[in-house]
């Protein structure tokens, strides 16, 4: 059955939330993994490829799952069909609803070894104006630590009461995300 098809219910259960301490390796996974999805997808379909989500902060507790951002000029039914038979070469399968949305997200690593393994997001979005939401949100925990270790003791806390329930485990985020991501956005703003 593929992950698409599964109930959340059924997704938190096979899959966990498990934190674990910043491993510098990931910085490695993510280089390997963005040559081997270059290599698939190949240069006329990639704008931009960006290593994002905790994994991506030095020094941030995670899921030891490689959140990779890719941004295509133009997200259109045909290139979502194009990607979707790309990246099954790569071992992605898709995880959310393409068809109705200007966003895709594809997952790899979840199987029976996924606790041992490495799992990777990949969320590809249109190229917009600005940087998408989740390029601020990892630039602020980069530059301070002290919102870095808020979060983690967030998604600690988190992880131990959502354990089996990721929906609730990344409902439980949103709040701090949104306005950490303002925040920098508005930094930003003020600085240009």
């Amino acid at each position: 059955m593929k992950l698409d098809d599964l109930p959340i219910e059924e997704i938190g259960k096979l899959f966990p939330i498990h934190i674990t301490p910043y491993n510098p390796d990931w910085k490695i996974l993510y280089e390997e993994e963005k040559s081997l999805i270059a290599g698939v997808l190949g240069k006329g379909l990639l704008f931009n490829i960006e290593h994002i989500g905790s994994t991506s902060v030095e020094g941030l507790a995670a899921k030891p799952t490689i959140d990779i951002l890719v941004e295509v000029a133009d997200l259109n039914d045909e290139l979502k069909q194009t990607l979707v038979q790309k990246l099954i070469q790569a071992g992605y399968e898709n995880m959310d609803n393409a068809e109705k949305e200007k966003k895709m997200t594809f997952g790899k690593g979840y199987d029976e070894h996924y606790l041992s393994a490495h799992a990777y997001h990949l969320h590809i979005r249109e190229k917009g104006d600005s940087p998408p939401d989740e390029i601020y949100f990892r630039d602020s925990l980069r530059e301070n630590p002290d919102i870095r270790d808020e979060y983690a003791k967030l998604k600690y806390s988190l992880a131990e009461k959502y354990k089996n329930n990721r929906e609730d485990y990344t409902q439980g985020k949103t709040e701090f995300v949104i306005r950490i991501t303002k925040q920098q956005k508005q930094k930003m703003s003020n600085l240009s």
